[in-house]
């Protein structure tokens, strides 16, 4: 049995606002560059691709730079908009998931300790298996990225390349 059909790519947080943030121990930009590679193999490979936004709660407009940077959600992606730090908090993305038999998710986006760390605990409290693209993710810091990758996703599941992760998406 493949994984496809139970596996999905999920991309948090690629906003040009956010991007533009100076990051460690790679660039957003660059983050960006990874995570448009890994999502274009998923596609080729008819893997789901789920592209998370931030939207501010409660105002009537949103910031300049709220838009997704070109390139990251294409036709057939799955777009979910958030109001929290983790992509779970209301419940929403987990239905959706669940309704297209989704049961491990490959993370990347930005930002590492915090809109994907969210994400990835909220993910392993709702049952799904994670993976995390080192590469394909940056901090504000290169102390809160490595602390994240060294200690945090270890214990929540499982440490990956880009490289790596793009063969989770071949059929076996």
């Amino acid at each position: 049995m493949t994984t496809q059909g139970r596996l999905a790519l999920m991309l948090i947080d690629l906003q040009t606002r956010i991007v533009d943030l100076e990051f460690k121990p790679r660039s957003g930009r660059e983050v960006v560059a990874t995570a448009r590679t890994l999502a274009d193999a998923y596609r080729t490979a008819g893997v789901p691709v789920v592209v998370v936004q931030v939207h501010r709660p409660g105002i009537p407009e949103q910031p300049p730079g709220s838009e997704l940077v070109d390139g990251v959600l294409a036709e057939g992606d799955l777009l979910f908009t958030k109001q929290a730090i983790g992509a779970f908090h209301s419940g929403e993305l987990d239905t959706h998931l669940r309704e297209r038999g989704i049961d491990t998710l490959v993370l990347a986006g930005l930002v590492t300790n915090m809109g994907v760390e969210s994400t990835a605990r909220a993910a392993v409290d709702h049952g799904y298996k994670v993976h995390f693209v080192e590469d394909a993710m940056a901090a504000l810091t290169a102390e809160e990225h490595d602390h994240a990758f060294r200690h945090t996703f270890p214990r929540f599941g499982t440490i990956t390349t880009a490289t790596e992760a793009a063969t989770l998406a071949r059929p076996s």
